[in-house]
């Protein structure tokens, strides 16, 4: 059942469709033509009660009527041509004022027309138009009597005032549309920032699961034939506790390799606010990383000569060593020594890996592996170099700045 209709909710939704009309751009609005004829017929109703009425002229006789009547009918295209309809409607209206027919009800339809010019038109031509209205019906009215052309320039404070009225309305409107168009621009930048943000949260969730799976899948591939050798060597006199170990440690690293999934995952099933993350890896776990390689074979020394880092830094560091340990890992062969070193510098970290080992095969397919960890460094802002050392084996060096300039996840 609908509400009755309060007069407070009655007023509110008619001062609405006023502040519409006026906000709306005279050019542009619909059914133009239309509105327009309705006012021109109101207009005409209301200066034929005027010339009825009001008695400041000779009673209109037919002449007098078809001037006043047809002076209306140009305010239909108003907003089409407003120089050109101003200019048919004086045509019709001096005529009427020099035959001294009631000047009161001939005055609306040029003020309309006045108006229109006005608000549709630059503040310059605005000016010009009305001196010159001014001046030419002054002009004419001294051809009648200086004393009604004296009356009129008296009078002309009300043409100021509807050109006043109309250049206000139209600035006001030029506001409005500036206003409306900063909001639409600030809506596309937050849009285009929110969409800027998911795609860099969707890089970060893939680099994170290749780090993750890349490094845990080389040691568990590492420790797995660890297992075979010792089963296959001598089976006569087979050593149940390292295969025992071996398998533990493989266990060990799934289950790390499952918990770190299950973080890293959850920003996908996150409901709250899209920043709302898990805490991220850093420098405290450097450790563990260097006894999974270990655990793999790996000789790891690890030297690290700093004590805090910013949570991007440190998780971006942690992600690059893990990535060149696993790729030492793998590539480097059998019991590598690896040497890793981290250290702060003049409010730099500089961070390296370095392997003995024979590295990457040349007919080998590339991954994504190096080029996940430039990217690692270059969302802190730093930098990152590998390649082969001039003694052999393998080098990664970065340079990562412990100030940065905003909160970004490695």
């Amino acid at each position: 059942m609908q509400a009755p209709t309060t007069p407070q909710a009655t007023w509110s939704r008619s001062a609405e469709r006023i502040m519409a009309a006026i906000n709306r751009d005279p050019l542009t609005a619909p059914h133009a033509l239309r509105n327009d004829a309705l006012l021109a017929v109101s207009v005409a109703v209301v200066a034929a009660a005027l010339a009825l009425f009001v008695d400041d002229g000779r009673r209109p006789d037919a002449l007098g009527w078809a001037l006043l009547l047809v002076s209306h009918v140009p305010l239909v295209w108003r907003r089409r041509r407003p120089v050109l309809v101003l200019v048919a409607v004086i045509t019709c209206v001096f005529p009427y004022h020099f035959l001294d027919y009631p000047h009161t009800a001939a005055t609306q339809a040029a003020y309309v027309a006045l108006y229109t010019v006005a608000v549709t038109g630059r503040p310059l031509r605005t000016v010009l138009v009305g001196i010159g209205v001014i001046t030419m019906a002054v002009g004419v009215l001294l051809t009648i009597s200086a004393q009604e052309a004296l009356g009129l320039l008296k009078a002309s404070g009300w043409v100021v005032a509807v050109l006043f009225c109309g250049v206000d309305v139209r600035f006001y409107r030029q506001y409005v549309a500036s206003i409306v168009e900063r909001a639409e621009r600030a809506e596309r930048t937050r849009e285009e920032e929110a969409r800027r943000r998911v795609a860099e949260e969707r890089l970060r969730i893939a680099r994170d699961l290749h780090d993750l799976l890349a490094h845990s899948i080389t040691l568990i591939g590492v420790q797995t034939s660890v297992a075979a050798h010792v089963l296959s060597a001598d089976p006569e006199r087979l050593d149940r506790e390292t295969v025992a170990k071996a398998l533990d440690d493989i266990a060990e690293t799934c289950r790390s390799a499952r918990g770190e999934l299950r973080t890293t995952l959850e920003v996908l099933r996150e409901h709250g606010s899209p920043d709302a993350r898990g805490p991220l890896p850093g420098l405290d776990g450097l450790p563990d990383l260097a006894e999974a390689a270990r655990l793999a074979g790996a000789r790891v020394e690890q030297t690290v000569r700093i004590r805090q880092a910013p949570p991007a830094v440190g998780a971006a560091a942690y992600r690059i060593v893990q990535e060149a340990l696993t790729n030492a890992v793998r590539h480097a062969g059998p019991g590598p020594a690896v040497q890793v070193e981290l250290a702060e510098r003049q409010g730099v970290l500089h961070l390296s890996v370095r392997d003995d080992g024979t590295g990457p095969g040349r007919g080998g397919t590339p991954g994504f592996g190096l080029v996940g960890m430039r990217e690692r460094a270059r969302s802190v802002g730093g930098t990152l170099d590998a390649g082969p050392r001039t003694g052999g084996g393998f080098e990664v060096t970065a340079v990562l700045p412990l100030t940065t300039t905003g909160e970004r996840d490695g």
